[in-house]
């Protein structure tokens, strides 16, 4: 009875070994495959930046509802981020608040850190175009699961930090 015991015992602690292993074995593979397509959005330079949290550089941070982000493609970046801080030269037109534009031309840079994570600038050149004539760069870290933080610099406004999610574009329907 005690030899049936024992083998009872040995073959649960060697079965719950084989699924922990497994279990860290898939873990990699998903870590894996998503550091892949993360690099893959990055490179094709089709994704969407989600902002999920906003520190300014003045006041408290706050979490964001949905629908504030940054679209990227090989030939246009949006933004439509929302904005707290010190403005030195109030806008013309009420509504042009936040960091709100549409630019067509503009220099995108990448840079791999030695962690693997990236370093993405973007510089808006076409100072016709309402909002972005302000921005100065947009700077954006990318984890390699996928998680982000934005930093935006403008000539005339403080400096203001997002957080969020990279996550590849929707097609238009």
């Amino acid at each position: 009875m005690k030899s049936l015991i024992k083998i009872f015992f040995t073959v649960a602690i060697l079965s719950g070994t084989i699924n922990i292993v497994s279990a860290q074995t898939t873990k990699k593979e998903k870590q894996a495959t998503k550091a892949a397509k993360i690099k893959e959005l990055l490179d094709a330079h089709h994704y969407v930046f989600k902002a999920t949290y906003v520190i300014p550089q003045r006041g408290n941070s706050k979490s964001l509802d949905y629908g504030y982000d940054v679209i990227v493609s090989k030939d246009t970046v949006t933004a439509y981020l929302p904005y707290y801080g010190r403005v030195t030269v109030a806008p013309i037109d009420p509504t042009d608040g936040g960091v709100k534009f549409t630019s067509t031309n503009f220099d995108y840079t990448t840079k791999q850190a030695k962690n693997g994570s990236y370093n993405i600038t973007i510089t808006p050149k076409d100072a016709g175009n309402q909002g972005s004539k302000d921005v100065r760069y947009l700077r954006v870290n990318v984890s390699t699961n996928g998680y982000a933080s934005l930093q935006v610099l403008c000539n005339n406004r403080d400096p203001i930090s997002f957080n969020g999610d990279i996550e590849e574009r929707k097609a238009k329907k």
